[in-house]
């Protein structure tokens, strides 16, 4: 009967661990030793800063939502846990899945993509009845005509 008892625990146990669900947290991008991993700049305007964090727990940095899609696109997304960018209006991490973008060649990014994220399309629309701009959202990065652009 204990014998019993405890083979329910451990194939209890064992169920729970495999079913907990992975979390990927952003961390701060650290502006003097950080350097984007497609440009190979240092990450100076920490506003416009990416991250990935891929599924063995490594985390990459980029200096632009640009430079973090041309690495999605470059390595696909299986390895990846979690990839974040930087709210357009506050200090907030974005899950990359989640935010609304708004692109105009005419927006100022560090790689002059001229992509930025908001968390929420109405916030989004605000921005662009000031600023004008292409309302995306993630599906449309994937297949958007990335360039830089020249100001």
């Amino acid at each position: 009967m204990k014998l019993h008892q405890i083979l329910i625990v451990a194939v209890s146990i064992i169920f729970l661990a495999a079913c907990s669900e992975q979390t990927y947290e952003p961390r701060e991008v650290n502006q003097e030793t950080d350097v984007c991993q497609i440009c190979n700049m240092s990450i100076t305007h920490v506003d416009y800063a990416a991250q990935t964090v891929l599924k063995n727990g490594d985390q990459i940095v980029f200096d632009d939502l640009g430079c973090l899609i041309d690495y999605i696109l470059q390595n696909g997304e299986d390895d990846i846990g979690a990839s974040y960018i930087r709210a357009e209006n506050s200090s907030e991490w974005l899950n990359i899945k989640e935010a609304v973008y708004v692109y105009s060649k005419d927006y100022w990014t560090p790689m002059n993509y001229g992509v930025l994220a908001f968390s929420a399309q109405t916030e989004a629309e605000n921005y662009m009845n000031e600023e004008p701009g292409k309302l995306l959202q993630y599906e449309d990065l994937l297949t958007l005509n990335w360039g830089v652009h020249e100001h």
